[in-house]
């Protein structure tokens, strides 16, 4: 889930700025810090936005630059527990397929994709299923719902968030229209 919440945070500003300390500096070097950061809290920070106030300016001893605190917006992506997601196949492997949602790749584990037996196709990067005949790929478009979420503030990359789509409404786009055009040929 996107928000847009507001936070307080320490910038330093490099000898080279202190003549023009702005919202806009503060903000730029807001944003080099702070986005893609994790954080238990608010999730992942997308962008810093606005600035709203710049403190009193302080010198730390052995440091260069002065260390101002700074109040300011931002959006953060903050995956919930159950939320239902849109994503995009990034990448499939022989134990799932990992889904881009917002800022940061879930994974899609093959016993949570489909009740059928997918077997991997290493050559053409796909899941495949011999019974319905249905593929899932790179650049699909899929709905999925979270079920685990392991945040690691120290190494974001190292953040864990499963996926399932074996829900009615839930999987590959395609699929889900299969699904409907189905119901109302019968009229469901």
């Amino acid at each position: 889930m996107y928000k847009r919440v507001r936070l307080k945070d320490t910038v330093e500003v490099p000898p080279e700025h202190l003549a023009d300390v702005s919202p806009e500096l503060v903000k730029r070097l807001l944003q080099d810090k702070l986005e893609g950061r994790m954080d238990e809290e608010v999730g992942s920070v997308v962008t810093v936005t606005d600035v709203h106030d710049i403190g009193e300016g302080a010198v730390v001893p052995n440091r260069p630059g002065v260390y101002y605190n700074a109040e300011f917006d931002a959006i953060t992506f903050d995956p919930q527990m159950q939320e239902v997601v849109d994503g995009e196949v990034v990448e499939v492997v022989n134990f799932g397929a990992f889904v881009g949602i917002g800022p940061v790749d879930g994974l899609l584990h093959v016993s949570q994709i489909s009740d059928e037996y997918l077997a991997f196709d290493e050559e053409n990067q796909q899941l495949a299923s011999r019974d319905s005949n249905r593929v899932l790929t790179v650049g699909d478009a899929v709905r999925a719902r979270i079920v685990t979420k392991s945040i690691d503030e120290r190494n974001p990359r190292d953040s864990k968030i499963g996926l399932t789509a074996k829900q009615v409404g839930l999987g590959k786009h395609g699929w889900l229209e299969e699904e409907r055009q189905k119901r109302a040929a019968s009229g469901d």
